[in-house]
């Protein structure tokens, strides 16, 4: 059994192995409906790992749109917090030694 917390059309909003605050209930784990909320569950994680990869494609995009601007330019790395600045060079540091170690084996 599982405690379960529903909207007002009787949608499950939260599902919890333990008793909590605010709970509208309970729901057999074998129910279709917690079966649903399972894939759905899994769904959504699966949607969100897709996200986070995504997200650090988009981190190393930035990086390269950056380094090209201030190469150009068109940003001047010195009007850049030192904070900015710091990351970034962290960054090219460390994807300097990678690249290194790779070009080593």
């Amino acid at each position: 059994m599982v405690y379960v917390r529903r909207d007002e059309h009787g949608r499950l909003l939260r599902v919890e192995d333990e008793p909590f605050e605010g709970m509208s209930g309970t729901l057999t784990v074998q129910s279709d409906e917690m079966n649903t909320w399972l894939r759905h569950c899994g769904d959504m994680q699966s949607r969100r790992d897709l996200l986070r990869e995504s997200d650090r494609d988009v981190l190393r995009i930035m990086e390269d749109v950056i380094s090209l601007l201030i190469e150009r330019g068109v940003i001047d790395y010195g009007e850049l917090s030192q904070a900015a600045r710091d990351k970034l060079d962290l960054r090219a540091l460390i994807r300097a030694d990678l690249e290194g170690l790779v070009d080593q084996s």
